[in-house]
């Protein structure tokens, strides 16, 4: 029986939001390998998939599982995989081979603490950095980040979305906190919901598969249906052929991070509450904003006036919100779950001396009245 869209709300867990968004969004394979906390992800897709006539695939380790989800997008099926930082780390190399072969498909990675084998159990942010440079080589990538679970659908069915548009691996950036968060979710109908469907190419033959113009990003051809097309992780000129030419290299690198760059404006996510006369802004992603925007409330109770800006979107960094935030406010406050690594970002962006930082590590959450604290002293 089929059941493609479970329409309805339900209570659910994050994970699972976030599987649901991916069949909505058409996704019909999944290749991964169980891992806490993403785990439930993938049965939750184990069991969904062969309903909707999809595939899933327990492979034998994360760079099989990688490896299977380009392939399946070249054979034409909307692909993804689900991991935690020591699988994320080994999925790396096949990542870059999609960003070289402008595969579309979606990587999520629940993230927990590290380094190493860490805390399997617990929460943490500390693979954002590794998301946008996790592989070798000059490119960009797109890194959503959920902070509830509503977004852990919406923000998938994003994911995809971008990944069919700009023809490169998306990472969906969760962690163990909102992955086993239980909340309310909402799948609205089927005609509610955005998709962007992959593009085929109008001709089988004489077709440029990889155009150097971030202005125009080809369509993509699958294999098995006539299209001659040639994809390799070497340095390729237009017809996907092996060139190894300074020229050719300098197109292609300049290629794969301008379509993302020079298309940060409509690729950035973001949300302003509260920043209007702002003196003090809280920057923040993911699980802290929750505590953040609590403490923001709390705050403007007391008279302090505290915004926060929440960034749905990582990478391509949301500089040009940033630094017009930064520049209304007298000090802005950085959360994360990690020891700075966005923090590096909006320090570049907003100057060392006008920043102040509040890390986390493990299952140790935000709590509010710790940002609270942090924000009275900027205010004294």
């Amino acid at each position: 029986m089929r059941r493609d869209v479970l329409t309805g709300e339900y209570f659910t867990e994050g994970d699972i939001a976030c599987a649901e968004g991916a069949i909505a969004a058409g996704c019909r394979f999944f290749a991964g390998y169980p891992i806490t906390p993403s785990s439930e992800l993938a049965e939750h897709m184990a069991a969904r998939l062969p309903e909707v006539d999809g595939v899933f695939i327990q492979m034998e380790d994360e760079l099989g599982s990688m490896a299977a989800v380009i392939g399946a997008s070249w054979a034409g099926v909307k692909s993804m995989t689900a991991t935690s930082g020591p699988g994320f780390s080994l999925m790396q190399e096949n990542i870059g081979l999609a960003i070289m072969t402008e595969t579309p498909c979606v990587i999520v990675n629940i993230m927990r603490g590290g380094p190493s084998t860490g805390q399997p159990t617990k929460s943490g942010q500390q693979d954002v950095m590794q998301a946008k440079w996790g592989s070798h080589g000059d490119y960009e990538i797109i890194a959503v980040c959920p902070s509830t679970v509503q977004e852990m659908f919406d923000l998938t069915i994003e994911a995809f979305n971008l990944s069919e548009i700009y023809r490169v691996p998306v990472i969906v950036l969760g962690d163990e906190i909102l992955g086993h968060l239980t909340e309310k979710l909402v799948i609205p109908q089927p005609e509610e919901i955005e998709i962007v469907e992959r593009r085929k190419p109008p001709i089988k033959e004489g077709y440029s598969w990889f155009k150097f113009n971030p202005a125009s990003i080809p369509a993509m051809a699958s294999f098995g249906e006539g299209f001659k097309v040639y994809a390799t992780g070497l340095t390729h000129d237009e017809t996907g052929h092996p060139d190894m030419s300074p020229e050719t290299q300098t197109k292609l690198v300049k290629y794969l991070c301008d379509k993302v760059r020079k298309n940060a404006d409509r690729i950035v996510k973001y949300k302003e509450i509260m920043l209007d006369d702002a003196e003090i802004a809280i920057i923040t992603y993911g699980s802290p904003v929750r505590s953040a925007l609590s403490a923001v409330k709390r705050a403007r109770k007391e008279g302090i006036k505290v915004g926060l800006l929440k960034l749905s979107i990582v990478w391509p960094f949301p500089e040009k919100i940033v630094k017009k935030v930064s520049e209304e406010v007298d000090t802005v406050v950085v959360l994360e779950m990690n020891y700075g690594q966005i923090l590096r970002e909006v320090q570049r962006v907003a100057g060392l001396e006008r920043v102040k930082f509040l890390p986390k590590f493990g299952e140790d959450l935000h709590k509010p009245g710790e940002v609270l604290e942090l924000v009275r002293r900027c205010k004294k």
